[in-house]
């Protein structure tokens, strides 16, 4: 399939898919829960080829045995349509879809300088983000569960006491701040955090006791969020896309200056040279100027929040890295 017919599945219009009817949500009536020994069970693992493998051709391929860090990523609400709240892992369209789209776009930023760990989740349809019955957040609930099970197994069987790196986007986010809360808000789990880059969702920074969002691109055991939308649109004020912190993913800092990217992509890895785009904050959203076909007209980039400042979100993965280390020794 060609990367704009992907773009239209991404478009289609949410009005009828938020419609649809379904029953109230009971967790027997959800799909199987995955087991996490098995390898089949994540989109990406380490040592293996997948999807999270993928580079342009002017990157060079780190083999994992040289990567000092794990990234543990969440990806967002591919699921749209179906007769349960939560998503079958089994579902072999659906998970071909995560794996090209999020898991190639998203969690390739960080194969240069992580080892990549992606579990497949009963993600919640993307009715859960529009009901008006608590069946959405019992869905969500249900979904971070396996998450949660899915981080613990990795801290018991993967880590080995490497330092994390934690990223996610949409629906992502939702279940990654959970697991920032639970797991990284206490000074011996904070010390493991290089950053989180949860992104593409509203962040309200005093759900945290100890983690900061981060104040500039060296800085660690922080966080990262941002939500673009085109340069001079205004979102409605009731998105959930807009919180109350904002960091500018070409700066690495909370403040209003006006910035230039080292590059994106848009669905592909073979441009010869990245897509261009600018950046500003204001009112804690992030107001983008953008040369990307398709997608530099749209209001709402919500969908692009990775794509667009990919190279510079590769950039600084490793630089925050590298300063982790270096505070460490």
């Amino acid at each position: 399939m060609t990367a704009f017919k992907y773009l239209l599945i991404l478009l289609v219009p949410f009005t009828s898919l938020h419609a649809q009817k379904l029953p109230n949500f009971s967790p027997d009536d959800q799909p199987i829960a995955p087991d996490y020994s098995k390898s089949e069970n994540w989109n990406a693992l380490p040592f293996r080829t997948d999807m999270a493998d993928f580079i342009p051709p002017d990157e060079t391929w780190v083999s994992d045995s040289l990567k000092l860090v794990d990234v543990f990523y969440i990806y967002p609400t591919i699921y749209r349509k179906g007769k349960t709240w939560c998503a079958d892992i089994r579902n072999k369209r659906l998970n071909k879809k995560i794996d090209r789209l999020p898991l190639k776009f998203q969690a390739t930023a960080f194969n240069k300088i992580a080892r990549v760990y992606s579990p497949r989740y009963r993600q919640g349809i993307i009715k859960c983000f529009s009901d008006p019955t608590n069946n959405g957040n019992l869905a969500l609930d249900f979904a971070y569960q396996d998450v949660k099970k899915a981080f613990e197994y990795y801290l018991a069987n993967y880590n080995q006491g490497r330092p994390i790196i934690i990223a996610s986007h949409s629906q992502g986010t939702v279940h990654s701040q959970r697991l920032l809360k639970e797991y990284f808000d206490n000074p011996e789990m904070k010390k493991k955090l290089v950053c989180a880059y949860s992104i593409g969702f509203k962040t309200d920074p005093k759900k945290y006791e100890l983690l900061l969002p981060c104040k500039d691109s060296l800085e660690t055991n922080c966080y990262v969020t941002w939500s673009s939308f085109r340069m001079n649109h205004v979102p409605d004020s009731n998105s959930k896309l807009i919180g109350k912190v904002c960091v500018n993913p070409l700066t690495w800092t909370m403040d209003s200056s006006l910035a230039e990217g080292q590059g994106g992509i848009l669905l592909g890895f073979n441009r010869k040279k990245p897509f261009k785009t600018k950046t500003i904050i204001h009112n804690n959203w992030l107001w983008v100027t953008t040369n990307t076909p398709f997608v530099r007209s749209w209001k709402n980039l919500h969908l692009m929040d990775f794509n667009l400042f990919w190279y510079n979100i590769r950039h600084n993965a490793e630089t925050r890295v590298k300063s982790f280390i270096r505070k460490k020794d």
